[in-house]
């Protein structure tokens, strides 16, 4: 039987070939792009898991935001999306495993895939390539600072800088879930354990826990 992974491990890969992401889509492959993955070995006294979204967003943002020109230009969209000039610049993957959660993130440094359903973009499109052997050990030490926080200080000061990332109070938005429905209305924000909040047409705000949010 193999050993256990330790929390704080990574695995980097050059190539992938059954990379997939959110919903079941594949996960682009693409040369000179950062594709890792590592563990978050839950404690009983630990946030909740579900918030690990946004402290895994957060730390993404932060450790592209050095490399940005115009740093007005990024931001996040809920849950964990990373976005630059509104196009999809990472994506993020936490699946649970028995006690522990194994976080998948791609960062599109060199090149971005072209999708039908939503607008790409690569940091190579927008400044001089970064190096994926030195965008990685940032993002580590990144990922586990927020990690840190997210453990001893609890998910309310996230919640705040999450939202200073984010697109403004009042973007229009539409959620599709798994089974095909949408739901649209405008951002308001995130409610005080991080799920979204959805101003409807009516005046109603509803609390969105899944799906995927498209920005209309």
């Amino acid at each position: 039987m193999g050993e256990a992974l330790e929390e704080g491990m990574w695995l980097v890969a050059d190539r992938q070939t059954a990379g997939r992401g959110r919903q079941g889509r594949e996960w682009f492959d693409g040369h000179g792009n950062f594709m890792g993955s590592t563990l978050v070995r839950l404690a009983p006294n630990d946030p909740p898991a579900h918030t690990l979204s946004l402290m895994v967003g957060m730390a993404v943002y932060d450790a592209v935001l050095p490399l940005v020109p115009d740093t007005s230009a990024l931001s996040l969209k809920w849950p964990n999306d990373v976005l630059l000039n509104g196009a999809k610049l990472a994506g993020i993957l936490l699946e649970s495993e028995g006690g522990a959660v194994v976080i998948g993130i791609g960062v599109n440094l060199a090149q971005a895939p072209k999708l039908d359903d939503r607008a790409t973009i690569a940091l190579a499109d927008v400044t001089t390539l970064p190096a994926r052997d030195d965008f990685a050990p940032i993002l580590a030490r990144g990922l586990r600072d927020e990690l840190a926080r997210w453990r001893q200080v609890g998910i309310e000061p996230l919640l705040r800088r999450w939202l200073s990332a984010a697109h403004p109070i009042g973007t229009a938005l539409s959620v599709h879930d798994g089974d095909g429905a949408v739901l649209s209305g405008t951002f308001a924000g995130l409610n005080e354990t991080g799920s979204l909040l959805l101003r409807l047409a009516d005046g109603e705000t509803r609390a969105i826990h899944a799906g995927d949010v498209v920005l209309d």
